[in-house]
């Protein structure tokens, strides 16, 4: 049976902020807790369920993998032995005690009473980027140290835009909640529109002093070297996703993220097919013929291969284990070396002569070919067997 879709679980959406994934979950958490649903069997499962979700979207290296690779880029599920049948084992209170920054060790009390003071800022705006990578750092994963220009936190106020802390006063306007409410009257009754505070932006503060390096934005137009670590097997239009690189939020508000584009360059030597790559080697007549051992180029270096006596063109010649390790350990591709054999033109006499002297010989007839009537499937076949 599939697996269902972790954001699915928590009921949020893929762009979720970690504070929704965490209130997220302890609401699922509170409602199917089986101290509470005693007579309802499902209820444990829909708990088990909900927190193998969060093991996962709760932390940033594993939400980027489940983002881009799904359940098997984080090896089937949660680190309490994988998958939600790993948690059958796992009782109550080893969850509790492994999210007790999310329960505050007060769940079997009821709901917190506590509210979390409301976030300042305003978020800051994704970014994408591409970059061109190699077949060989595609074949075994690279790691790319990228500059990027964007909006940096400031590190004169810590991204708060104002002097020090004792520069802020609560935005008398909205009272510190920084909302608005306009109430009015129409046939059906009162309507109450709420929207952010004109004056505080929806802060709920404002400044008196801005800080003088980014003039009470908490942020700047700068430069920073963010590490991309690119595992071995991607393609092109992959994408990963870096959370909180992306441009700084405005007074405190969280970063957004940097979407890495993949790109692949085009290969010197190599076809791509999946995990496996193609080589053209190109022989000699005689060499085709008599058999012989040549070097052919691979993704680590080169190699020596045998030629047999008598090596028909389009043969397919199979190196094991040469090709690309696939996306998150999903086996090693081969590397298939096709035979071509080059012809010859403009010959002297004396080599038309010779030429000639093969012409009627039965060896060097087209009807005597080893491979008659073989396709290229039959011949794929072949190397397999």
């Amino acid at each position: 049976m599939s697996k269902p879709d972790y954001y699915d679980v928590l009921g949020v959406s893929k762009d979720a902020s970690e504070d929704e994934i965490k209130k997220a979950y302890r609401k699922k958490a509170m409602k199917f807790h089986p101290d509470r649903n005693s007579d309802d069997p499902e209820a444990e499962r829909k708990f088990k369920e909900a927190s193998e979700a969060y093991e996962v979207l709760g932390d940033e290296q594993k939400r980027q993998r489940y983002d881009q690779f799904g359940h098997r880029g984080v090896n089937g599920g949660g680190g309490f032995g994988g998958g939600a049948a790993g948690f059958e084992d796992i009782g109550f209170d080893d969850i509790f005690s492994r999210f007790s920054d999310i329960f505050g060790g007060d769940f079997a009390g009821g709901r917190s009473r506590s509210r979390g003071r409301r976030s300042s800022g305003q978020p800051g705006s994704d970014m994408k980027l591409r970059i061109e990578l190699s077949l060989e750092e595609i074949a075994f994963g690279t790691e790319k140290k990228l500059k990027v220009k964007k909006q940096i936190k400031c590190d004169e106020c810590n991204g708060t835009g104002a002097e020090s802390e004792e520069d802020f006063e609560m935005c008398g306007t909205c009272n510190g909640t920084g909302e608005v409410r306009q109430v009015r009257k129409t046939m059906l009754g009162q309507m109450v529109n709420v929207q952010p505070c004109p004056e505080c932006r929806g802060e709920g503060r404002i400044i008196r002093n801005k800080c003088s390096k980014c003039s009470g934005e908490g942020r700047y137009r700068g430069e920073e070297t963010v590490k991309v670590n690119v595992p071995s097997g991607v393609s092109e239009g992959n994408y990963i996703t870096l959370r909180g690189k992306g441009n700084a939020g405005k007074r405190g508000g969280d970063a957004g993220s940097l979407v890495v584009l993949i790109e692949e360059k085009e290969h010197e030597h190599f076809e791509r097919d999946g995990n496996d790559i193609y080589y053209d080697l190109v022989l000699s007549m005689p060499d085709a013929i008599l058999g012989t051992e040549v070097e052919v180029p691979t993704l680590k270096g080169k190699a020596k291969i045998k030629i047999e006596e008598g090596t028909q063109p389009g043969r397919l010649l199979r190196m094991k284990d040469k090709g690309i390790h696939g996306l998150n350990r999903s086996g090693i591709g081969d590397q298939f070396v096709r035979v071509n054999v080059y012809m010859p033109k403009d010959l002297s006499d004396e080599e038309r002569e010779h030429v000639e002297a093969l012409r009627g010989n039965e060896h060097f007839s087209a009807t005597n070919k080893e491979d008659d009537g073989k396709g290229f499937f039959s011949k794929i076949k072949d190397v397999f067997t």
